[in-house]
C-alpha cells in the first residue's frame, strides 16, 4: 500500500476508460465489469475529481450514458469526453463537410454538419457498415481532393466484446492510409489534444492525474505521452503478451 501511495501521491482526478474498464459490450449493449459500478461510486465519493474518456463511436453520446445509468453507473453526459462532439467542433472551425463513415448510431451527433460536396472523410468504428462498397466510396472522395483530409474518432486496433475481440476502426484507417497515401488526423486516444480537452475540464494537469484503461497503446501510452500517469486493468482487452 506505502508503495501505491508514493506512485499516486498529488493525484487529484481520475481519468476513466468505459469498454473493457467498466463494460464489456455486448449485442443488448454492455455487461458491467465486476466491480466496477462500486468503483466508480467509491471515486465519486472520494475528494477526487473524476471524468470518463471514452473512444466510444458505435453509440451515441447520449445513448452510452443512458445504458451505463441502466446498468447502475453514476454517470452524466457532461462528465463524458467522447470523440463524436470533438471531431464536430473541429469540423466547424476548419469549414470542413465531411463523407461519413460512420456507424448509423451516431449520424445523429453530426446532423448540423454540412456533408454536402464533401471536401473529408471522417472515419469512426462503423461495424458492419465497413462494407466493400462503403470502404471504397469514402477512398474515392479522398482520392478526388487536391488535398485530402482523413479524420478518424479514435485509432484502435480492437476492443473486447462479451463474444471474444472484435477489430476496431484502425485497421480500416491504415487501409486508407495506405490506399491514399495520406496520414489520419486521430479525433480520440490516444491523440493528446483529447487528454488535453478532457483535463482543461476537470481543472487539473497532466501529473495531477492518472488515467486508467485496458488498451496500452491508446490509454496507457497515450496518457503517458501527456504527462500523466497511468494504470492498465487486468479486464477488457488486457493481455499478459501486449
Amino acid at each position: 500500500m506505502a508503495v501505491w501511495g508514493e506512485r499516486l501521491a498529488g493525484v487529484r482526478g481520475v481519468l476513466l476508460d468505459i469498454s473493457g474498464v467498466l463494460v464489456d459490450s455486448c449485442a443488448g449493449g454492455g455487461v458491467p465489469i465486476p466491480g466496477s459500478v462500486e468503483a466508480v461510486a467509491r471515486l465519486k465519493q472520494s475528494q477526487l475529481k473524476v471524468r470518463f474518456c471514452t473512444n466510444e463511436t458505435q453509440k451515441s453520446l447520449g445513448k452510452l450514458v443512458g445504458l451505463l445509468q441502466q446498468l447502475g453507473f453514476d454517470i452524466s453526459e457532461k462528465e463524458v469526453t467522447s470523440p463524436g462532439p470533438a471531431a464536430c467542433q473541429i469540423l466547424k472551425e476548419r469549414g470542413l463537410r465531411p463523407h461519413l463513415l460512420i456507424h448509423d448510431e451516431i449520424r445523429s451527433e453530426f446532423d448540423k454538419i454540412d456533408t454536402s460536396n464533401p471536401n473529408c472523410v471522417v472515419i469512426a468504428d462503423a461495424g458492419d457498415y465497413f462494407s466493400y462498397k462503403n470502404m471504397n466510396k469514402a477512398f474515392q472522395v479522398l482520392m478526388e481532393l487536391e488535398n485530402p483530409v482523413l479524420i478518424s474518432l479514435g485509432k484502435g486496433r480492437y476492443y473486447k466484446a462479451t463474444s471474444g475481440l472484435m477489430l476496431d476502426v484502425g485497421a480500416y484507417v491504415k487501409a486508407l492510409e495506405y490506399a491514399c497515401g495520406v496520414e489520419a488526423e486521430v479525433v480520440g486516444k490516444p491523440s493528446p489534444e483529447f487528454f488535453q480537452n478532457a483535463l482543461q475540464v476537470m481543472g487539473v494537469e497532466a501529473h495531477q492525474a492518472v488515467m486508467i484503461g485496458d488498451d496500452i497503446v491508446g490509454d496507457i501510452g497515450g496518457a503517458q505521452r501527456c504527462g500523466m500517469r497511468a494504470l492498465q486493468v487486468r479486464t477488457g482487452k488486457f493481455s499478459p503478451q501486449c
